[in-house]
């Protein structure tokens, strides 16, 4: 895998691995640390390959931890996804898979050292209290219980454990700076009270620490040197560096924050897309219009074609929002080396070639990629009746409509050369069939008298193709910035995000096509087998990305 552009952080990681800096002679160590309550989405990718993508620049390690602080919304269905979902992306935490719960022993003995140390106290301030006596920039917060005797806390925090008092009773606050200008070293809570079943620990424990006292802690026992973490937790770098600066800690990481990743046209709110999929918006955190890694992997997106995109993007200290034409850029960019050509027709009328002979069938070899002989050919067949798109006949032809039309000739692709000598039609006037005359002359599309002939039209044999159901997928919302918008965010799904193709026609290669791989349908896009809904019985097809790149003509 290719190892990632240099960026600021790389300069920070430089400056701290040369001799003489703060980590002079280690192995750099970072972490990706996902909350297992939803499925990864684009933004989490970014974190991966920052994460991952930096220890391997290094020749370091990267550990895979699960933040399963807080058991009200953890769920081993999420562990499992998010485990797949980043190996999928390619990359390997080999044994070093951890839980934050794995700590919860230490973290419970560090906040003890803490109150012993005189540096936390037990408070009896429930959340409204607590928010009332805060305080502003002018005013510090007050707690009545911060000079609290060290030996009543400890006695208070033993019996929380215990579970001798009810949740929102009390917590363990650490003791800082009630006036401090940022609100985060105002005594933060480090343990609240929560009688609830974890999903790996049951009911050994009843209080939970809370994240910004975890997390310096996880990483200071597993030995990270360079925390990475999004911009929004800037402002509680001071708090992680009391934390391992205050506890009898093995090591001393040091955060670094990025700017997390946003796009237009979509939102990347866990809450908002669980909303998306507990009101049936879309069809689970797997629908292809989702920006969730399983749903980008549905719709047809490539681990190359992500990476690609995060490391085009770069990493930087300012938030800013992406075009989502940029992503698809990307991944057409992938495709159109990767993804062998097949011919489609999404919208079919019967193409009738009259002198033909009924009866007969033949076949061409045509290239699966025009400039990768490497992926070999693949056989087509041909015979009187074909499948054709509608919109490639019109008996009154617009200005500079090169397709056909009575009289005019075009290229069957790869086949022959034809000319349309008319349609038929239903009682309403719709054209069912269109008719032809072929010149056996031009095998191959080839015109040994030199005319020229403008048009060319992909097709599959009537005779043998294949039924599939297509969909056509856009983006979920109609405006750029769905949350910025007034009124529910809901209010601007787009209508036409999804448009399935019942009556599509394939050619007979496609019948055996597997699930991982990527087809550029001819003059359509470039589509891919759906990893839910398709079977043998029942083709379906995804679009992934249309052939025309409107980021690029930007």
């Amino acid at each position: 895998m290719e190892v990632m552009s240099s960026n600021f952080i790389h300069t920070f990681i430089d400056e701290d691995i040369a001799e003489g800096g703060a980590y002079y002679g280690k192995k750099v160590h970072t972490r990706f640390p996902p909350e297992p309550n939803g499925y990864l989405h684009i933004g989490h990718a970014k974190a991966v390959f920052v994460n991952f993508g930096t220890a391997q620049k290094y020749n370091g390690l990267c550990n895979l931890r699960m933040d399963d602080t807080n058991p009200t919304k953890e769920d081993v269905e999420y562990v499992d996804a998010i485990k797949e979902d980043i190996s999928w992306l390619g990359f390997d935490w080999d044994d070093r898979f951890y839980f934050a719960s794995d700590y919860f022993e230490q973290m419970y003995d560090y906040a003890v050292e803490l109150i012993k140390k005189g540096l936390a106290y037990v408070c009896e301030l429930n959340g409204e209290q607590m928010r009332e006596y805060r305080g502003d920039l002018n005013t510090p917060a007050k707690s009545p219980y911060r000079d609290r005797p060290i030996e009543e806390s400890l006695d208070l925090f033993k019996r929380m454990r215990e579970g001798e008092f009810e949740d929102g009773k009390m917590t363990l606050r650490a003791k800082i700076d009630l006036a401090s200008g940022n609100f985060n070293m105002r005594d933060p809570v480090l343990y609240r009270i929560n009688h609830m079943r974890h999903h790996r620990t049951g009911s050994k424990w009843c209080i939970y620490p809370m994240y910004d006292f975890a997390h310096p802690i996880e990483d200071a026992i597993e030995g990270i040197t360079h925390s990475l973490c999004t911009l929004e937790f800037e402002a509680h770098r001071p708090l992680y560096d009391w934390v391992v600066e205050n506890i009898s800690a093995p090591s001393k990481p040091r955060q670094i924050e990025f700017a997390r990743l946003g796009i237009n046209n979509t939102v990347m709110s866990k809450r908002k897309l669980r909303q998306l999929v507990e009101e049936n918006y879309v069809d689970g955190w797997d629908d292809p219009r989702m920006p969730t890694i399983r749903g980008l992997r549905r719709r047809g997106y490539t681990p190359a074609a992500i990476r690609s995109f995060t490391d085009q993007i770069g990493v930087s200290k300012v938030n800013s929002t992406v075009e989502y034409g940029f992503l698809e850029h990307c991944l057409r960019d992938d495709l159109n080396e990767t993804a062998a050509r097949a011919m489609a027709v999404l919208d079919p009328i019967k193409l009738v070639i009259t002198n033909y002979p009924e009866g007969k069938t033949e076949e061409f070899e045509v290239e699966n990629h025009p400039n990768h002989p490497e992926m070999g050919t693949r056989k087509v067949t041909f015979s009187r009746e074909l499948y054709i798109e509608s919109t490639d006949f019109m008996e009154e032809p617009i200005k500079k409509y090169q397709r056909l039309y009575p009289g005019n000739e075009v290229r069957i692709k790869s086949a022959y050369i034809v000319k349309c000598t008319g349609c038929e039609k239903d009682e309403n006037g719709k054209v069912t069939a269109v008719y032809a005359e072929y010149d056996p002359e031009t095998r191959g599309g080839n015109t040994p008298d030199g005319r020229k002939v403008r048009g060319t039209i992909h097709w599959v044999n009537a005779e043998d193709c294949v039924d599939a159901e297509v969909r056509l997928y856009d983006n979920l919302f109609t405006v750029s910035d769905p949350d910025g918008e007034d009124g529910e965010f809901t209010d601007y799904i787009n209508p036409d995000s999804l448009v399935v193709l019942k009556n599509c026609k394939l050619e007979t290669s496609l019948k055996n096509a597997d699930k991982t791989d990527r087809f550029q349908f001819m003059r359509q896009g470039y589509f891919c087998v759906d990893l839910k809904d398709s079977s043998a019985k029942h083709l379906v097809f995804n679009r992934a990305v249309n052939l025309r790149d409107s980021f690029k003509k930007k």
